[in-house]
């Protein structure tokens, strides 16, 4: 997983031109979405009940900061 904070701080998403904030919203959402190709990877390959439980939390909170991120 990537760290968030480098990536806010590479952006600048403060006081960066529109045209640099969407290429880092495309960085963040390819991130996102590289995100949960890992954690799906990992559920495919079998898990114990609490760890499916942690997948699942985790697989949520990825989708819905890629639904907010990727438009």
């Amino acid at each position: 997983m990537k760290n968030p904070l480098v990536l806010t701080l590479v952006c600048g998403l403060i006081s960066a031109p529109a045209h640099a904030r969407s290429d880092c919203d495309k960085l963040a959402c390819s991130e996102v979405k590289a995100d949960i190709r890992e954690v799906e990877a990992k559920m495919r390959l079998g898990y114990s009940r609490a760890q499916g439980e942690k997948y699942e939390v985790r697989l949520r909170k990825l989708k819905r900061k890629r639904n907010k991120i990727c438009r």
